[in-house]
């Protein structure tokens, strides 16, 4: 039996147990901290004066389950987690990404009151290159099973053949007896919405609930029929044991059919489940990457596992919209940086179709900031990776292992050899996916000389003076991109020398992780003949590159771009702010995000995505505008921005000023017109992308993109709002399920006819009702203020509040008021 183990805790600041407070699982406790210049984590984590927090729980196991056995499972705890029952110490974890269980069978008391404790310690900064959160982020569950059971994560199913399917199913009981082995198919149901799937609504109940204007994704649910069985097999077992099904006819898994079956595997009174799909992965130079023998160009981005306004909360519904989001943006994969994902994102992305690379650390035995992983990594690793082959070996999203990022120890003999025995270990507990590795090529050359190694003398300048700290591995790379730009960064690494500081390493892996070497490409491939690349970590302006090399030889297998969706911590990096919005450019105290997103903070595609659609061949036209009323003027820079335009020509009251006006297209050439006027032609060179320097005028803008032969291929508008300024507030969902389900509603500033205002601006403040407001705020990198508070500033006419809703209470009121007007909406409870 596994039930949930979420509800009803208390956490305090480790020591301060009066003052402790309710929570429920998942939980960042860092969003309650204070935010100081004397920040140790600093620019790594915005800012955030991490601390030490305790959770705790009161529970009673009844009786019966006496003569069972009692586990739990944490699925992620930021960091140095202790576990204690009843007073006695069961557990201690210290990497922060990875899931543990802990056997509780000798420590629980069965009829009577039991009290869980739960240590985490952060307060040891700087610990990461990027907003961490605290304490127990992730869910927690409870599994009462026999004394004879199938052990935990032993289930494994692999496919052997997709033409004529067949799986083999592995199971490890931890006894001798008989076990049963059921595949089956899962009854699919359509259903418009994030997450959250509710057994109780017929069709259309759950029609009458969508929002147009919502993400819609398509998801799998099998709870309204019962799943078909189309094999069984029974056999005897005395240990671990592997058994090969046929399954003719079955559908098989990719990005555009994520077709998925259950696995169940019964063994005595316990059962395991484990959904799957049936595919095959091969990478190849002759063939690239393929998918049941299918080339995928992956088109990618990284991601953190922050969920932007909500911290590092692992909500599922909130995972799910996340992958939703990416997905309609076109992405259709990403690479989970810097850090294994959660399992929710896991299971959103096999039921959407997109395509996971799942990195298991940011740094080897060098640290990047001194209280980092690095000096346990090599006792650590091998159980490690294991734990995160058990959490990702059944998901057909996952296609690719990377053992690390940006590890300049790759330049070193020591770490060459590492290198090797990291991809050994993981071919040894997968032999179904490659594995990677993202090299920053230009680093590992800087890092050979000496330049941005860490030591303890800069560690300990570091801790005395937060603001003039010494920048080590990749933050040292970060500021130097910074200052010289992307340019320096890419031809810096055509450099001789970066082959020979990353030849031996790529040699000891199957895919070559170029991060910003893209210049390197038809080179390298040159040289080596073998050799197959991923994008690793690129630029957004290289989107359109990489498809024509990509085009060119199978090779280049994919692009994952720095990075798809904004995140907390490295503040400022890929930020392109005004003084209006940021009042100082240095990355102190104050901002909080990377700005690094073509996604932004809140979930909003900008410019960029346009320009990256546009590259991928998913769209033919757009057209983006940066901010009118600051074309001139000075802005925070950037390394990680191309500009920060926007799909906009609502710049109410800059008449005669000048316009940035960006038009994306794969055309022969494009015409702009702006009220019925042409103001330019252009042809795009060596990319997708051209400029034009023209005025300002209240109307329309509209660009004609024409092949070589005058016909016209496709059109864009984009129209100016009225005067009327109307607040909005517009939920994602009109109904959620109160179990499973996060109310997310932006506020917009918009004209009469619904259409966002980017230049107004005001104070929103909000009062909810049948619901926890969670997180209220704006999408801006510089946000000083708390996301935790029922009152915000827009950014650029918007915000978004994120409720978790309750149950019982009917529906969710939401009433916001501004100086600009006020606004209500509802949202409708499924209990």
């Amino acid at each position: 039996m596994k039930q949930s183990f979420n509800e009803n805790w208390i956490c305090y600041k480790t020591g301060d147990k009066e003052n402790a407070f309710a929570v429920t699982l998942p939980h960042d406790a860092m969003q309650l901290d204070e935010r100081s210049e004397t920040s140790a984590g600093g620019v790594n984590t915005g800012w955030y004066e991490a601390q030490d927090y305790t959770y705790e729980k009161t529970f009673i196991l009844p009786e019966k389950a006496k003569d069972e056995k009692v586990i739990l499972e944490f699925e992620g705890v930021y960091r140095k987690a202790t576990v204690y029952l009843n007073g006695e110490k069961v557990a201690y974890h210290s990497y922060g990404y990875l899931g543990f269980y802990v056997d509780a069978t000798k420590y629980v008391k069965f009829g009577e009151e039991n009290v869980i404790r739960v240590e985490v310690i952060n307060h040891d900064q700087p610990n990461s290159r990027w907003y961490s959160g605290t304490g127990i982020y992730r869910p927690v569950w409870l599994y009462i099973v026999p004394k004879k059971h199938l052990r935990f994560d032993s289930v494994k199913i692999t496919t052997l053949d997709y033409k004529e399917p067949k799986i083999r199913v592995e199971a490890w009981p931890n006894a001798a007896g008989e076990v049963k082995v059921e595949i089956m198919e899962k009854q699919i149901v359509t259903r418009k919405a994030v997450a959250g799937e509710s057994a109780d609504q017929t069709d259309e109940t759950i029609e009458q609930c969508i929002d147009e204007n919502a993400v819609q994704p398509t998801v799998q649910n099998s709870d309204k029929a019962s799943d078909k069985i189309i094999a069984l097999e029974i056999l005897q077992a005395d240990g671990k044991f592997s058994r090969e099904i046929a399954l003719p006819g079955a559908n098989l898994w990719s990005p555009e059919a994520p077709n998925l079956y259950t696995c169940r595997v019964t063994f005595g009174e316990d059962i395991q489940e484990e959904t799957f799909g049936i595919r095959v992965v091969s990478c190849t130079p002759e063939e690239g990457f393929c998918i049941n023998g299918k080339r995928v160009l992956l088109k990618g981005g990284c991601i953190h596992h922050d969920n932007g306004l909500l911290g590092a909360c692992a909500y599922e519904f909130a995972e799910r919209r996340k992958i939703r989001i990416l997905l309609d943006a076109g992405y259709n994969a990403i690479r989970s940086a810097h850090n294994p994902c959660s399992k929710a994102l896991l299971r959103a992305c096999d039921e959407m179709g997109m395509l996971v690379m799942d990195e298991y650390i940011d740094g080897w035995y060098i640290h990047k900031t001194k209280y980092d992983y690095a000096d346990e990594i090599l006792e650590n690793y091998r159980k490690d990776l294991k734990d995160m082959v058990d959490k990702d070996y059944n998901h057909p999203s996952v296609i690719m292992y990377s053992t690390g990022n940006e590890v300049s120890e790759t330049a070193q003999k020591k770490g060459i050899a590492l290198t090797k025995s990291l991809t050994d270990r993981l071919h040894e507990l997968d032999s179904t996916r490659p594995v990677s590795c993202g090299i920053n090529i230009f680093f590992n050359f800087l890092s050979s000389m000496g330049f941005g190694v860490y030591s303890d003398k800069k560690a300990d300048e570091a801790a005395e003076n937060a603001k003039k700290k010494k920048a080590v591995g990749s933050e040292f790379y970060n500021t130097v991109a910074g200052i010289f730009g992307a340019g320096f960064m890419k031809t810096g690494a055509t450099l001789y020398p970066c082959d020979v500081k990353t030849r031996d390493a790529y040699a000891n892996m199957d895919v070559a992780g170029y991060n910003y070497g893209i210049k390197r490409y038809r080179h390298d491939l040159k040289k080596y003949s073998k050799r197959i690349i991923l994008g690793s970590e690129t630029f957004c302006a290289d989107a359109y590159r990489f498809m024509q090399e990509a085009k060119r030889d199978k090779r280049i297998i994919g692009d994952f771009v720095w990075a798809a969706q904004d995140y907390l911590g490295e503040v400022g990096i890929g930020a392109w702010e005004y003084k209006d919005y940021a009042p100082r450019f240095d990355g102190g105290c104050g901002w909080v995000s990377a700005g690094s997103g073509r996604i932004d903070l809140t979930g909003k595609p900008l410019g960029e995505m346009a320009y990256t659609r546009v590259a991928f061949e998913l769209e033919d036209l757009a057209i983006a505008v940066m901010p009118v009323d600051h074309t001139k003027d000075a802005h925070s820079p950037s390394a990680w921005k191309m500009t920060n335009a926007m799909e906009s020509w609502s710049w109410n009251g800059c008449d005669g000023n000048a316009a940035k006006v960006e038009v994306y297209t794969r055309a022969d050439h494009v015409k702009l017109y702006i009220n019925g006027k042409c103001v330019g032609t252009k042809k795009p060179k060596n990319d997708c992308k051209v400029f034009f320097d023209t005025t300002y005028q209240n109307g329309e803008i509209k660009a004609v993109a024409y092949d070589a032969n005058d016909n016209i291929i496709a059109e864009k508008t984009l129209t100016t709002a009225g005067k009327e300024t109307i607040l909005q507030a517009e939920p994602e969902l009109t109904c959620v399920n109160a179990d499973t389900d996060l109310c997310y509603v932006r506020m917009r500033y918009t004209d009469e006819n619904g259409q966002t205002k980017p230049l107004a601006r005001g104070r929103i403040k909000l009062a909810v009702k049948g619901g926890e407001l969670l997180a209220f705020g704006s999408a801006c990198p510089y946000y000083p203020e708390s996301y935790q508070s029922n009152e915000t500033d827009t950014y650029y006419g918007e915000a978004l509040a994120i409720i978790r809703p309750q149950a019982g209470a009917g529906k969710v009121v939401v009433k916001a008021e501004s100086e600009l007007g006020n606004a209500e909406t509802e949202i409708e409870i499924l209990d």
